[in-house]
């Protein structure tokens, strides 16, 4: 399957690597480390989490409070958003 990862997933990523760096240089980078582990599971599996909100299913970090949200379509994985565990989630899935 191949994982596709949106603008606005990207732009969470970004901001939420920011935000770790400047609390201790190299956990940003860690952050980051922990995303791509994270989507290499989802990649072998993506039907493993069950539908969380209408057509979206999520999977969440073991070490940071992030919350993915993924679609299956067809052969992809299309990574919505990377939020914040106490960020509202409703809306923002688009």
């Amino acid at each position: 399957m191949r994982l596709i990862v949106r603008t606005g997933a990207e732009a969470d990523l970004a901001s939420a690597r920011d935000w770790y760096e400047q609390r201790r240089v190299g956990l940003g980078h860690e952050f980051l480390d922990e995303v791509a582990r994270t989507l290499l599971e989802l990649a072998t599996a993506p039907q493993r989490q069950p539908l969380y909100y209408r057509n979206f299913r999520r999977v969440l970090l073991r070490r940071f409070p992030y919350k993915v949200f993924y679609q299956v379509i067809g052969p992809d994985i299309v990574i919505f958003r990377v939020l914040h565990a106490k960020q509202c989630h409703g809306i923002e899935l688009r």
